[in-house]
């Protein structure tokens, strides 16, 4: 048997729960691949880099719930809040948000909208109706068409 990070044996339940968060994950990210014809390696950065900026455009208890559907393996990529500084809010146009996804992946501003759409998509096709419909209203109006267009 596996042992768990105390040492002792890892139980068949906490083996399937482990593969359980890889097949999750692995299933989301292929998702990504397929609707936006992204290789593996940048459908995983991808979706760090645009989850992430979308969760510094978001209000903070939206944030948490829109985490909470999301892969938990995918949880582990994004950078920790520590609670002790507030969080920082980005830029709330679609040109900001385009730049920092651009910066995150090293790519040029105009190589980038199809990568968020196709995250926004695998996104919104992975989370519930109403949690879509909550993270819009939190949005800027050309971010809110263009998470709608993902429909």
């Amino acid at each position: 048997m596996a042992d768990t990070p105390t040492g002792g044996p890892q139980s068949r339940s906490e083996k399937r729960h482990q593969s359980h968060i890889g097949s999750t994950y692995a299933a989301f990210i292929k998702h990504l691949c397929e609707v936006g014809k992204l290789d593996a390696g940048l459908a995983e950065c991808a979706a760090v880099s645009v989850i992430n900026a979308l969760l510094h455009r978001i209000q903070p208890g939206e944030a948490k719930d829109l985490q909470a559907q999301l892969p938990r393996k995918l949880l582990d990529f994004l950078p920790k809040e520590d609670g002790s500084k507030p969080r920082r809010m980005l830029g709330k146009s679609r040109e900001d948000f385009f730049r920092a996804v651009a910066e995150d992946l090293r790519k040029d501003v105009s190589e980038v909208e199809p990568i968020v759409r196709a995250v926004f998509q695998g996104l919104r096709e992975h989370i519930s109706e109403g949690e879509a419909e909550d993270v819009e209203s939190n949005l800027s109006k050309d971010l809110q068409d263009l998470w709608r267009r993902t429909q």
